[in-house]
């Protein structure tokens, strides 16, 4: 059911949407791919806050091999000096060192990875500066009150190119009432 885990169902690799009214700033119009969900808590990561901070400035030899923009995200409010990454690997019959599927060809990468000997093996690699938690039981009360949307995922979102849209893109193609809500305002006291 939209917008909420039928008890024991994980949400790990699909995507939360935050509704229009959710009242939190860490999270006001965000796109989360959920990363892991179990009984202990959940952990995801936003998609679409990228930041000013250059891959290069911060992770040394992880540039080459960063998505465009090569900026680091912000993936959420917990442990904002961590780094965690999702990559694109660059054949299906090949799982590259140190990568776990997460949604797709799209998995979570070892950063104690050598970056060169990954080269051949993802196209792509998304940095995110912390990461979205809950406790045990917390997510699931948040979807049983409405404040999130649970969709199904694809691998291009983790490398959309226009953070900015993404809310509202992945909003529209689910169709229906739901699409409806891209076009919620962001203050509905100036609509």
């Amino acid at each position: 059911m939209l917008g909420q885990v039928i008890r024991g169902e994980s949400t790990a690799g699909q995507l939360l949407i935050a509704e229009p009214l959710l009242g939190d700033p860490n999270f006001e119009r965000t796109v989360v791919l959920m990363i892991e969900h179990t009984a202990d808590g959940a952990l995801g990561v936003v998609l679409n806050r990228p930041t000013d901070v250059e891959v290069a400035s911060v992770l040394d030899g992880w540039a080459e091999l960063a998505a465009p923009p090569a900026v680091v995200y912000r993936g959420g409010p917990v442990e904002p000096n961590g780094v965690l990454a999702l990559a694109r690997r660059a054949r299906r019959d090949v799982e590259p060192p140190g990568w776990n599927r997460v949604v797709g060809e799209v998995g979570t990468i070892d950063l104690h990875s050598d970056p060169a000997d990954l080269r051949d093996a993802v196209t792509g690699v998304r940095f995110f500066a912390g990461y979205s938690g809950w406790g045990a039981g917390q997510l699931e009360g948040e979807l049983a009150e409405g404040a999130w949307l649970v969709v199904p995922a694809v691998g291009d979102d983790v490398f959309a190119a226009d953070a900015e849209e993404m809310w509202r893109a992945v909003l529209r193609r689910q169709g229906g009432k739901v699409a409806m809500l891209a076009h919620f305002p962001p203050h509905p006291s100036l609509n």
